[in-house]
């Protein structure tokens, strides 16, 4: 019973992802922010239809888990934009790793060292499993972007050499989606919804 109350606080705890909103617009909802428990459950669906691009072999469900729990974290560290400086982003990964700790912690062993290793794993992205992962939280944020006229892109000044960088994952993930977004991102620059440089 013991255990049961952790994993119900554990659950309450996830809750919270759901005020955590992101850069990213919501076309079909008058271009709300997203929150990151639609986020997460959206490149977890994500990476069930895209499996048949994935270069090499993929555990589907693991990649679908790393997914729905990668962005946990911002319970405690907050969102930060994608693009932001590096010393933002440094310092996000700092507070990250704490947040995972913490937030994992509240998990009865052995679910809490699985789930900070499948956590560590999505981060480091080393393994198939993870780069896949990786390579769809990457790819969404193209595709929402793409729909909406340059949505958070436009909005912030985003550059064309910085979503190609961000989305490197794909090329050795699954290469048929990095001609994909290769693709899309011409058509973006073009059409002035990303910056040449």
């Amino acid at each position: 019973m013991q255990d049961l109350h952790h994993h119900l606080n554990f659950i309450l705890e996830l809750d919270k992802l759901k005020a955590v909103y992101r850069k990213a617009l919501i076309k079909a909802d008058n271009n709300r922010y997203e929150n990151s428990a639609e986020h997460s459950w959206h490149i977890a669906l994500t990476s069930h239809v895209l499996a048949p691009y994935a270069d090499s072999s993929v555990d589907i469900a693991r990649v679908s888990l790393m997914l729905l729990i990668h962005d946990i974290v911002e319970i405690d560290a907050g969102d930060t934009f994608a693009f932001d400086h590096l010393a933002v982003l440094s310092a996000q990964s700092i507070k990250e790793s704490a947040a995972a700790e913490r937030i994992f912690g509240l998990l009865p062993a052995p679910y809490n060292a699985q789930f900070i290793d499948l956590w560590n794993e999505f981060e480091k992205a080393m393994t198939p499993d993870a780069q896949f992962a990786k390579a769809m939280d990457r790819i969404l944020p193209l595709i929402q972007n793409m729909q909406n006229n340059g949505g958070s892109w436009a909005q912030n000044s985003v550059t064309k050499n910085q979503v190609i960088q961000r989305n490197q994952y794909l090329e050795k993930s699954a290469p048929k989606l990095w001609h994909y977004v290769l693709a899309q991102i011409e058509t973006a620059t073009r059409n002035g919804w990303l910056k040449e440089e």
